[in-house]
């Protein structure tokens, strides 16, 4: 809801963010969310907010087993049946390559629904190559931080993605580490999109049988409304 108020395009929905980098979040989560997203009025000013499935099973490298790739399909499955407008997913070869059979079975479990890769792009030896490869296997974004930590200390790869991408016809988003101060300089890069998690921690001991005393995450008004605030000064929304 948060989401919504600042005018984001689309949320990203998964869970366990800061523990494991973002896993697959429960069904009931999607659900949840996807009826939230569906009463938020939609405006020239803030568009009709999508929602994007995280679907990654467990934290970790992006190279899947069978067993693994069978429920990523049958989350997909899920996500979508459940309203989701799109997925994000990826898969990676033994050697850092995109797993192609493995992400066209994601792309066609999707039937339709708009398909993200993820930061899995990060480790690929040569990203820029690889968004060929993407396109060709129905695609439609790229979430990177061109392959550093924060995507505002990788400005050359990401202008480098944005240049191969016009010819391919996908999209770079750019993420990992985002805050309001980063986005001029990442739209002046010419990202189609910015991608960030406007997250603080709330202390929250759950005890030696809670997962210790680091406490968990929400989304932070004041910092969504300041990436907002930044995106709208920085180009004509």
């Amino acid at each position: 809801m948060i989401a919504a108020d600042v005018g984001a395009r689309r949320v990203e929905l998964c869970t366990a963010l800061g523990a494991t980098g973002g896993i697959t979040p429960s069904a009931a989560l999607v659900e949840a969310v996807v009826a939230a997203a569906a009463v938020v009025p939609a405006s020239d000013a803030a568009p009709l907010l999508e929602v994007h499935v995280l679907v990654r099973p467990r934290p970790g490298g992006f190279v899947y087993s069978a067993a693994e790739t069978d429920l990523m399909l049958r989350d997909v499955t899920l996500a979508v049946d459940a309203g989701a407008d799109g997925v994000v997913v990826g898969a990676l070869t033994p050697s850092g390559a995109v797993d192609v059979p493995r992400l066209r079975d994601l792309v066609d479990a999707a039937e339709g629904a708009e398909v993200t890769f993820h930061r899995a792009i990060d480790v690929v030896p040569d990203p820029v190559a690889a968004l060929d490869v993407l396109a060709g296997a129905g695609v439609a974004r790229v979430l990177t931080s061109g392959g550093a930590a924060r995507a505002g200390e990788a400005l050359e790869r990401l202008a480098a993605l944005v240049e191969r991408s016009a010819g391919v016809g996908i999209e770079i988003m750019a993420g990992g580490g985002v805050t309001a101060a980063d986005i001029p300089a990442l739209v002046a890069a010419g990202v189609d999109a910015v991608h960030l998690s406007a997250r603080r921690t709330v202390s929250d001991a759950g005890g030696p049988g809670g997962g210790g005393d680091t406490g968990y995450e929400v989304t932070d008004q004041t910092l969504a409304e300041a990436a907002a605030s930044a995106l709208r000064t920085t180009v004509d929304l």
